[in-house]
């Protein structure tokens, strides 16, 4: 009599574990899907918000073009904006406009691939490439190293880091940063083994490699990447650096829940590097 309860346990149990299986398998093979999440629409224009800028074109290293746009400030410091897995650079114009009207920045506003009207597909090698090839096209543009700082939010805090610890530059500012996509990772998907995740994107490991000045914003009420991950990546740095903790900010609301101390906090980190060098000279312009 007992045999037909062990057997119905059994496929009980295989069902469970076939399901996990499947589950697992999905997620891993879908990964790229979970992690990137690009619109092709843009929803707006650097004239809808009243600014000044030209577009720009460039060709990364392994020949994809992309594009965006060069948000025209006072040409003394240009911040290369590198935004967070979602949307496109339409989204963030309003927070490009703040940037631009309160720091008095040049900003360098350009899609990844696969984003906007950018071409190809995203990838981690790729959104690297993507920064490397935005840096350089700032040079041509006539800016100096000096003259720039590198700014990442979210996912874009992995290309920033990247970028600021290969190339020369003027400061760094991380907003809702983490420690590596398998840290975020396990923490929405504990089942889902570390070693499975192939996006490593591993901030924690490189962000010692950054000399110069770094300023972190870390969302205290972060439903994305735990605000702890913040932390940890901020006493994994060296040098100069600086963490404001916004209280009750979550992950996409920072500046306006930060307010005024959001802002003069940007105002001192800037202040505190080289002076302001003078507006920039030469250079192909964007192309």
């Amino acid at each position: 009599m007992a045999r037909p309860i062990v057997t119905a346990g059994f496929l009980a149990a295989g069902f469970l574990v076939a399901a996990f299986v499947l589950v697992v398998a999905f997620l891993v093979l879908r990964q790229d899907r979970l992690l990137y999440f690009p619109s092709r629409r843009l929803a707006s224009s650097p004239v809808d918000h009243g600014l000044e800028a030209a577009d720009l074109s460039v060709v990364t290293d392994d020949s994809v073009r992309l594009y965006g746009w060069w948000i025209r400030g006072a040409g003394q410091r240009v911040l290369l904006y590198f935004p967070g897995n979602a949307g496109n650079v339409a989204d963030r114009l309003e927070r490009a406009k703040r940037l631009h009207d309160r720091l008095g920045l040049d900003v360098f506003l350009v899609d990844y691939r696969g984003y906007g009207r950018s071409e190809g597909s995203p990838s981690e090698d790729g959104l690297r490439r993507d920064g490397r090839a935005i840096y350089r096209t700032a040079i041509e543009a006539g800016f100096r190293p000096d003259q720039i700082v590198v700014f990442g939010e979210s996912l874009g805090a992995a290309v920033a880091i990247d970028l600021a610890a290969r190339w020369a530059c003027a400061g760094l500012v991380l907003e809702t940063p983490f420690l590596s996509v398998r840290e975020v990772a396990r923490v929405h998907y504990p089942f889902v083994p570390s070693w499975l995740v192939r996006n490593a994107f591993d901030n924690g490991s490189r962000i010692a490699d950054v000399g110069v000045p770094k300023l972190f914003f870390v969302a205290e009420r972060d439903e994305v990447v735990p605000a702890a991950q913040g932390r940890r990546l901020f006493e994994r740095a060296r040098g100069v650096r600086e963490l404001y903790v916004i209280p009750g900010a979550r992950h996409n609301d920072t500046d306006v829940v930060g307010g005024d101390r959001y802002w003069k906090t940007w105002e001192k980190f800037l202040a505190a590097l080289a002076p302001a060098p003078s507006p920039r000279t030469g250079g192909k312009g964007p192309g």
